[in-house]
């Protein structure tokens, strides 16, 4: 099987961002998804995980999330520094910004493929996936380890409203976590479980014995079994939401 990779640049209103395309050689129309990467953008464990994605049929577009602040191709380190910036750059970017850009590449998606689409992320990138699912074209919502929706403190002055606007959520949510996530703690996840209870959202809920970026195929916090049961938990949403 040959997957082909491609740099596509779309209009947004802070500027053009770049996202990173990757399907099945062969041409076809295939269900979209979104990948959102941690706060390093499309580092090697991101491509890999689109790559993954790919390799099961699926349009694939990850993101530039900080397109705004940062040269197009940047990818920050797994390190202080990377984290450090990483982490600025995910309390100045305005939420506008955030939700603009992700019905950008959402409709970019739907054009492109079969006209459905869903999303996957990663830390940052399940907030974002989360957020994602607030908008009408979003099918189904992979949010793995997702940060500061408990707080409700992602974007500029960290005042996001993501728990408050669960019920614009109208397709399926899947939330997996860590229980030795430090990011997000036990009492947290009762309040983001309780929220999507009381809003009356379809969703799946899984906790697993892991610490935070356990999906993450590089580092000592990776955990290669518990990834497997998180990517087969993804595919399976997505094959009965998307086709």
């Amino acid at each position: 099987m040959t997957l082909d990779e491609a740099v596509v640049e779309l209009t947004t209103k802070t500027g053009p961002m770049r996202v990173h395309a990757y399907r099945r050689a062969g041409g076809g129309r295939r269900p979209g998804v979104v990948l959102y990467s941690e706060i390093y953008q499309q580092t090697g464990p991101i491509k890999r995980a689109a790559l993954r994605l790919a390799g099961r049929g699926y349009l694939v577009a990850v993101p530039e999330i900080f397109h705004a602040e940062l040269a197009p191709g940047t990818v920050l380190a797994y390190d202080k520094s990377g984290t450090d910036e990483g982490n600025r750059l995910k309390y100045d970017t305005p939420l506008s910004t955030f939700d603009d850009d992700a019905h950008t590449v959402l409709a970019w998606l739907a054009s492109e493929g079969t006209g459905r689409v869903g999303a996957i992320g990663f830390c940052i990138g399940g907030h974002l996936a989360f957020r994602a699912a607030l908008d009408p074209l979003t099918l189904g919502a992979a949010c793995f380890y997702a940060t500061d929706i408990h707080t409700d403190s992602l974007g500029r002055g960290r005042t996001s409203d993501s728990l408050r606007r669960v019920r614009d959520v109208r397709g399926e949510l899947m939330m997996v976590w860590g229980r030795q996530d430090p990011h997000i703690p036990e009492e947290g996840r009762t309040a983001i479980r309780a929220a999507l209870v009381e809003a009356g959202v379809k969703f799946s809920w899984h906790e697993l014995n892991a610490v935070h970026a356990f999906m993450r195929d590089e580092g000592p916090r990776y955990d290669p079994a518990l990834a497997d049961i998180g990517y087969a938990l993804a595919l399976e949403m997505f094959a009965r939401v998307l086709g």
